[in-house]
């Protein structure tokens, strides 16, 4: 089973943009949904963004307005625009794909594809 791989975390400070991109390594089936979660340290994997049908969007609310998701569930491709970076905002990123229905978005355990994780760190 192939598996999806994060590019462009990094250090930044605060106020700051990266983008992060996710491809798939191997043999992926087309999916409905690519998203985006993120963990600190010592907390649970959280939601941060996902595109469904490569139109409708959904956001946490802690990142609305700052970040961007866009992706083609066909190839299992996309990418996150984050900009006005917050300490906050410090956690390692990872993509995900997968065919959840709408309810289900923001649960981390309906997905089939993952990748390793990027490491983004907000700090001046």
């Amino acid at each position: 089973q192939g598996q999806l791989q994060e590019s462009g975390g990094g250090l930044v400070q605060p106020g700051g943009s990266l983008r992060l991109s996710c491809a798939p390594i191997g043999t992926t089936d087309s999916t409905n949904t690519m998203a985006w979660f993120r963990q600190a340290p010592g907390k649970e994997r959280e939601f941060v963004a996902a595109i469904w049908r490569a139109g409708r969007t959904f956001y946490a609310d802690s990142v609305k307005g700052r970040f961007f998701v866009s992706g083609d569930n066909v190839k299992n491709t996309g990418s996150l625009q984050m900009d006005v970076l917050e300490p906050e905002d410090t956690a390692v990123y990872y993509c995900a794909a997968g065919r959840p229905i709408l309810s289900a978005i923001r649960n981390p355990n309906v997905y089939t594809y993952w990748g390793q994780g990027t490491q983004v760190t907000v700090s001046s």
